[in-house]
C-alpha cells in the first residue's frame, strides 16, 4: 500500500536558512503565507494592496503532500500570518515548517495561525483513524472550498484574521470582501444554472475530492478509485468499481492532474464513461490561476462531458 504520509524534513536542515535576508520586523505591507493557492486568492481579494501573499503550493500538487522546500523557512518566519485548510489537510508538511520556522505569531493557537475551516460542518467524519483505513482525517474531508459557498466561510475568516491584525483598514478589507463575495455569488447562481440539468449524475473521482462540490450541485458521488484515502487502487478494486459502474450506468470518471491519467482512463474505457480532468485548486490546470476561473473551469468542463453524452 503507498500512503501519501511523507517523511518530514529534517528541521535543522530547514533552520539553517532563517538567516538568510530577514527582513525587518516592520514592513509597509501585512505578510500573509498560505498552504495553497485557493486561500492566496481569496487573501489578495480581501487584503489588496495591503497584502503581500505566499503560497505554498502552486497548485499542481497533492494538497496533502506539498512538497517542503527550505526556501520556505525564511518566508514563514517573517509571515504575520499564516492561512491554511485546517481539518488536517497539511498534516504532513505544515508542523515541521512551523516548528522550523521559529515564529512565535504563526504557531497553532496563536492569533496569526488562520484555520479557515471554522465555522464549516465537516463532511465524512470517519468512524474510526487507524492507519488500516489509509491516510483518514480524524476531523472530516478537508475539501470543503470546491464547494463555493462553503469557500466564503474561509474568506470570511480570512477578513477576520486581517483585521484583527490591522484594525485601522477595517474599512477597506469590509469593502474588498464585500466586491469579491457580490462577483462571486453571481458566479455560484450562474454555476448552478449550468448544472442544474444534470442534478442526480453519479460520478467517481481518484481522491475524495469532491463530496461537497457534489452536495452543492446535487451530484452523486459514487466513489473513488483509491482503495482507500492515499492507499492506490489495487486490480480487484478496479474490477469491483467498474463492475459497479456499468450497472448504475455512471458516465463521468475525474481525473485530478496530482494523479496519472493511466488509471482513470482505464476505467472510463471499461466503463464507457468519459474521463475529465479537473483541477482541485488554482493553478491546477492552465487558465485557472484564480478561484472563480478554477470554478468556472470545473462547471463548463463538467456540464460540456455530460452534454456531449447525450
Amino acid at each position: 500500500m503507498k500512503s501519501r504520509r511523507f517523511g518530514l524534513l529534517p528541521v535543522i536542515m530547514l533552520a539553517m536558512v532563517l538567516g538568510m535576508g530577514v527582513l525587518p520586523a516592520q514592513a509597509a505591507k501585512i505578510r500573509v503565507v498560505t498552504t495553497l493557492t485557493d486561500l492566496a486568492d481569496f487573501t489578495r481579494e480581501v487584503g489588496g494592496d495591503l497584502v503581500e501573499v505566499r503560497s505554498l503550493a502552486t497548485g499542481v500538487e497533492d494538497t496533502h503532500g506539498v512538497p517542503m522546500k527550505p526556501s520556505f523557512v525564511p518566508i514563514m518566519n517573517r509571515a504575520d500570518l499564516m492561512v491554511l485548510v485546517g481539518l488536517d489537510c497539511e498534516h504532513a508538511f505544515l508542523p515541521a515548517l512551523l516548528e522550523a520556522s521559529k515564529n512565535p505569531r504563526i504557531q497553532k493557537d496563536k492569533p496569526g495561525y488562520v484555520d479557515c475551516s471554522r465555522g464549516i460542518t465537516p463532511r465524512d467524519v470517519p468512524k474510526s483513524t487507524d492507519h488500516s483505513e489509509g491516510d483518514v482525517h480524524p476531523d472530516g474531508n478537508p475539501h470543503y472550498t470546491l464547494d463555493p459557498v462553503s469557500a466564503k466561510t474561509a474568506i470570511q475568516n480570512i477578513y477576520t484574521a486581517l483585521v484583527a491584525f490591522a484594525p485601522q483598514h477595517k474599512a477597506e478589507f469590509g469593502r474588498n470582501r464585500d466586491a469579491y463575495l457580490a462577483r462571486l455569488n453571481a458566479r455560484i447562481a450562474e454555476w448552478e444554472k449550468q448544472l442544474r440539468p444534470y442534478k442526480g449524475t453519479r460520478f467517481v473521482s481518484y481522491h475524495e475530492h469532491w463530496p461537497y462540490f457534489a452536495a452543492r450541485f446535487g451530484m452523486y458521488y459514487f466513489g473513488t478509485i483509491e482503495l482507500k484515502p492515499g492507499v492506490d487502487p489495487t486490480a480487484r478494486h478496479i474490477q469491483e468499481l467498474s463492475a459497479a459502474m456499468k450497472a448504475e450506468h455512471v458516465p463521468i470518471v475525474i481525473r485530478e492532474p496530482q494523479f496519472p491519467e493511466r488509471t482513470p482512463r482505464h476505467i472510463a474505457e471499461l466503463t464507457g464513461a468519459t474521463m475529465i480532468t479537473l483541477p482541485i485548486m488554482p493553478g491546477g490546470v492552465p487558465h485557472t490561476e484564480t478561484y472563480i476561473k478554477m470554478m468556472d473551469y470545473i462547471v463548463q468542463t463538467m456540464a460540456t462531458a455530460l452534454q456531449n453524452r447525450k
